[in-house]
């Protein structure tokens, strides 16, 4: 090719920070020619010998886009530096314009920008092809499901609808949950086809009700099963007795009767609709049973020749309502942590309109509307404070021990109790937008959540009530050719229909994870994904961040050396003013600082932070850098004149943050964070249990060594980015190890993803804690070692419910079979079944 020069580029599919990036980006990126046409993909808007900005319409808006676009250039070594705002689609690239030169840069950019467009819109085309249409989430409470098969009948009709992408039904916690084109309405409407009810659940008032409801539940069990026993019991001592006498079969019947078709009778209403689908649960079982018994007795009745069941299919539907009653009462202790969240949500809110105060129901606040807060009542929803002054109990949310002063501006959190001042809020959230809503959500979801070995009970719950019904009969005709009497092989056919038990197996797992999601929400975890309460378990590494992790993330500045001939004063004022858009700790600290010495701040000019790094801002005409060493250095500014007190500063276990204005080393701040009173605790707990512990922080080698000894952390990693962490869990993950990782900031989040657990402190940011799987609301790391002792205890619970579930059919199915049993005794033992399940997994509330 003569007249050209060629650069080849080679970017292998893996970056260093983990993150998989398609081939398909690096499409025609192989050749390029000097002779650079005009790019198509971006606006080039300045240029210099080594750095450029450009501005691309690929990148606005698009955080995704931007974050790969950085991570293809960071692979290039003559790429020095990248800087995106992907608000705007602008990119600052720093380069070595001798071994990559600007043409071969600018056709490099172009070709890169147009393959992650072309990538991105095959991606878009290819999920359009697959499920066509925006995806919404429907969560819906259901009401009438009796066993698993319930669960799995409802779920596999859902999937065969082809607008529905993915559908999630929980007998455990009565739930469903759908992501498709499906409307509420419509999907109710499927549900109620096969014979259950559904009820809205998106805002606490719906879930009080639902509550609600349960406990209406639990009365009507327990009165079904309280007549049922009471017309049953004479039934079974007469047909034990073995009457002769024609009146008291007569009486049998009479008894018998009215037990079948009062509580027994929605059995037979469920077969029936089942039937009408084609398919078959717990509840077609026991109607066959009990039916077949009945209906062989009324002939023998009549006829005055024969065996009678009466008294089997009396006892087999009270046992089977003693079951319901039992296990219904017992799902509503393991749903005691969701019930303890939704009634901090009080029901009315007194709202202001127009000078007159009115009571409204809390479903009816409107975002903008204005509340009265009165002393010792409940918060109505979030909203934030425009008129009073008082205290507020937030121990739910933040887990402070000590109720936070609230003044005008300040946020507030529904749920939460006020204490002795009035206050006017302002409505910022409502229903299922509102900080507790979200909590309750979590909880919902980590207790719907299907774990790996559940998905596998599944499939043989699927096909087992048919089994049952093909063994049974199965049995008849075996006995019947063996020569046995009719009566005898027609007993050993209903059961074996009895004796199985698709319940205990479907509950096996969901009531264990319901009462472990519950019970780690009581203690301050509240877990996002359930699949972490299975893996935590599974542990062997811990990584830790420092500060606010660790250490109490409540630093103060200590100390103060400064070079520049600027007054201390102003030097305060100067780096306060810059820090005060920050969100880091150690710039509220700065912060903080000021307004002890009643120092005003001054507006910004403009901000930029670089995550793990520091901040450059203008402020009162002066270019500032705060930041690390690093940071400053790599502006070219010259430091040697602070480093002996940053070093004096760090040997104290405090942070220095160093600062330059306009170019040059002004001062350095001496922090200090001291480490939260239970950490020392949390290291031994996890070394007791075998676990590695590290401390990975961006902090100085110094100041991370003196943290990590006071805390009896051996292995340390220091000065370490964001992206370094990333690589640190990837690293430990590929020599096949489950890493949990611990981490409060926005420079955690993508560790605390990438990690197999990731636990967030409460206290952090936003972005940590939803990078997380689990939540520590009260901060207390300690709170890690009880997750994972909880999680050891869950699987250890599914694993003996499994056991027990499995086990019991394996021995009783063929016991049943062969003559062993009689029905009476299968149907006592198929309800206590599942209760035992149930009975099993609240255990873990006692530990």
């Amino acid at each position: 090719m003569p007249g050209n020069r060629l650069l080849q580029i080679r970017f292998p599919d893996r970056t260093a920070t983990g993150c998989r990036i398609p081939p398909a980006y690096f499409k025609n990126c192989r050749y390029m020619n000097t002779q650079s046409p005009i790019p198509k993909n971006f606006q080039l808007v300045h240029q210099l010998n080594r750095r450029i900005r450009i501005v691309s319409p690929i990148l606005k808006n698009d955080q995704e886009r931007c974050y790969i676009f950085e991570i293809l250039l960071k692979k290039r070594p003559e790429i020095k530096r990248i800087r995106s705002v992907y608000a705007l689609g602008s990119v600052v690239i720093q380069f070595d314009h001798i071994r990559l030169p600007k043409k071969n840069l600018l056709i490099l950019l172009d070709a890169v920008l147009a393959n992650i467009a072309r990538r991105q819109a095959e991606q878009q085309e290819q999920q359009k092809k697959v499920f066509d249409g925006s995806v919404q989430e429907v969560d819906l409470a259901v009401e009438g499901m009796t066993c698993a098969s319930c669960a799995l009948l409802i779920e596999m009709v859902l999937k065969r609808d082809p607008r529905i992408k993915q559908a999630s039904v929980n007998f455990g916690t009565s739930t469903l949950t759908v992501h498709g084109q499906l409307a509420k309405d419509d999907v109710s409407a499927k549900v109620a086809t096969l014979g259950y009810q559904t009820y809205a659940m998106d805002t606490l008032s719906q879930r009080k009700k639902l509550i609600e409801k349960e406990q209406q539940r639990i009365v009507v069990a327990k009165r079904r099963f309280v007549w049922s026993a009471i017309l049953s019991f004479p039934v079974v001592v007469v047909g034990m007795s073995m009457p002769t006498s024609r009146w008291l079969h007569w009486l049998q019947f009479a008894l018998t009767t009215p037990v079948v078709f009062w509580p027994g009778w929605t059995f037979f209403a469920k077969a029936w609709r089942l039937a009408k689908q084609r398919t078959a649960n717990m509840d077609s079982l026991i109607a066959l049973g009990v039916g077949s018994a009945y209906g062989y007795s009324l002939p023998a009745l009549f006829r005055r020749r024969g065996h009678l069941y009466f008294e089997a299919g009396a006892a087999i539907i009270t046992f089977v309502l003693l079951g319901r009653f039992l296990e219904e009462r017992a799902k509503g202790q393991a749903g005691e942590a969701i019930r303890k969240l939704v009634d901090l949500q009080p029901q009315t809110a007194t709202l202001i309109r127009d000078g007159q105060e009115i009571i409204i129901a809390v479903d009816d606040c409107a975002i903008d509307d204005v509340l009265l807060v009165r002393p010792g009542e409940k918060i109505p929803t979030d909203g934030i404070v425009i008129q009073g002054v008082s205290t507020v109990d937030e121990a739910m949310v933040t887990g402070e021990s000590l109720p936070i002063v609230k003044d005008v501006g300040h946020q507030v959190i529904g749920g939460c109790v006020n204490g002795n001042g009035a206050l006017r809020i302002r409505v910022t959230a409502v229903g299922m937008d509102t900080v507790l809503a979200g909590i309750v959500h979590m909880v919902d979801q980590a207790q719907a959540t299907k774990l790996p070995i559940q998905k596998q009970v599944d499939k043989i719950s699927a096909v087992f009530v048919p089994s049952v019904m093909v063994l049974s009969g199965l049995t008849m005709a075996g006995w019947l050719l063996a020569g046995a009497p009719f009566g005898f092989a027609f007993g050993n056919a209903i059961t074996v229909l009895l004796i199985a038990c698709p319940c205990a197996l479907g509950l096996a797992t969901p009531a264990a994870i319901m009462v472990g999601a519950g019970q780690a929400a009581s203690e301050g975890i509240y877990i996002r994904n359930g699949e972490s309460l299975e893996t935590a378990a599974k542990l062997n590494v811990v990584v830790f961040d420092k500060t606010g992790t660790i250490t109490e993330g409540k630093p103060k500045v200590t100390d103060l050396l400064k070079l520049s001939r600027i007054s201390a004063e102003k030097i305060i004022r100067l780096a306060a003013s810059a820090e005060h858009n920050s969100e880091h700790f150690l710039a509220k600290a700065i912060v903080a600082y000021a307004r002890e010495q009643a120092i005003e701040l001054q507006e910004c000019a403009h901000f930029y932070s670089e995550t793990g790094r520091g901040i450059k801002a203008g402020v009162d005409g002066k270019e500032l850098l705060l930041g690390n060493k690093d940071w400053l250095l790599e502006q070219n500014i010259e430091v040697d004149g602070l480093l002996t007190a940053a070093g004096d500063f760090s040997e104290q276990g405090k942070t220095p943050v160093f600062m330059a204005i306009d170019g040059k080393a002004a001062a350095v701040f001496g922090i200090a964070d001291k480490p939260r009173p239970q950490a020392i605790q949390a290291i031994q707990h996890l070394k007791k249990l075998g676990i590695h512990t590290l401390m990975v922080t961006g902090d100085t080698e110094k100041t991370a060594h003196y943290i990590a000894a006071k805390v009896g952390i051996e292995t340390v990693i220091a000065n370490a980015k964001p992206e370094q962490k990333l690589a640190i869990i990837h690293q430990f993950q590929q020599q096949g190890k489950n890493v949990g990782m611990i981490g409060d900031g926005i420079n955690d989040a993508p560790a605390l993803a990438a990690a197999d657990v990731g636990f967030a402190i409460g206290t952090g940011t936003d972005i940590a804690i939803e990078s997380a799987d689990m939540t520590l609301v009260h901060g207390d790391i300690t709170k890690v070692t009880e997750a994972i002792q909880l999680s050891t205890d869950t699987i250890r619970i599914i694993k003996q419910n499994l056991f027990w579930a499995f086990g019991y059919n394996v021995v009783a199915i063929p016991v049943a079979a062969m003559g062993n049993l009689n029905p009476m005794i299968a149907s006592a033992a198929m309800a206590l079944s599942s209760v035992s399940v149930i009975v099993n997994s609240l255990r873990l509330n006692k530990k």
